[in-house]
């Protein structure tokens, strides 16, 4: 019989994906970076508990281009500064992702709040355009000029934030305890630029990042950098202080939310 490929790998093809997997080369990206300061309530307000602000009330849109084998991926962020366990990072709202394969992994393995949508990096001589869209709204949009060249950083270590948890088959609340995963990033830097210009944040109501308005830009920048990536599980959390939140992850979160009607089969 001719191999059903639903069927089971075996242990010798599982170990030959997870050791490819882990010899992968540096990939890396070109992308806007836009960092500014927002009102710090409204950063306060979509901090799920155990997160909480941090001294700034800090929000960054990353928004790149990568180079990985075969095709190129657009990736995107949208992230509030937040502090756990007295360790500083970011908690991302939204992730774009241009692809199906960047988006599942994130989202299935780390509990990322990824989403099909349009990425765009452009540059034109000086000209700088970056932008983040999704149904047909780019409701992040980055614009500048080159304005000089930056000392290269030194490789630093990043954290970011995400709760993983899944919808419960009834519709009312989730599985399990959702789980707190704080990822760790070492970044290398290889080529950074400073760019001025400003931010346009446009109202959505699939992604309303404009609820984060621009006080005072920090930076934009526009660099090339590579990173790797490792989760843990830090904490448990309230299954009731979490769900009030879950409309964050979702475009139509009534279709999680609604269980079935009492007597349906």
């Amino acid at each position: 019989m001719a191999r059903v490929r639903y069927g089971p790998r075996t242990e010798a093809e599982i170990e030959a994906a997870r050791t490819k997997n882990s010899q992968l080369p540096d990939i890396w990206s070109t992308g806007v970076v836009a960092v500014w300061e927002s009102d710090p309530d409204a950063v306060a307000a979509v901090l799920p508990p155990p997160l909480k602000p941090t001294g700034r009330p800090l929000v960054r849109a990353n928004i790149s281009k990568v180079d990985l084998p075969g095709y190129p991926l657009g990736a995107g962020s949208v992230a509030v500064a937040a502090e756990y366990g007295g360790r500083e990072g970011w908690y991302p709202l939204v992730m774009p992702m241009t692809h199906e394969r960047a988006l599942i992994g994130g989202r299935e393995v780390f509990g990322e709040p990824k989403k099909l949508g349009e990425v765009t990096v452009e540059r034109d001589g000086l000209t700088v355009r970056a932008a983040l869209a999704r149904h047909g709204i780019a409701f992040v949009e980055v614009r500048g000029a080159v304005s000089g060249p930056l000392p290269l950083p030194e490789p630093v270590e990043k954290y970011d934030f995400y709760f993983k948890f899944l919808p419960a088959v009834d519709g009312r609340g989730f599985d399990a305890d959702p789980v707190l995963v704080q990822c760790t990033r070492h970044e290398k830097v290889r080529k950074l630029e400073q760019v001025t210009g400003d931010v346009v944040l446009r109202e959505s109501m699939y992604d309303p990042v404009a609820d984060l308005p621009v006080r005072r830009l920090v930076e934009i920048t526009l660099g090339e950098k590579t990173s790797d990536q490792s989760g843990r599980v830090v904490d448990r959390v309230s299954a009731q202080a979490l769900l009030p939140y879950i409309h964050q992850r979702y475009d139509d979160p009534q279709q999680i939310l609604d269980g079935p009607p009492e007597g349906s089969a």
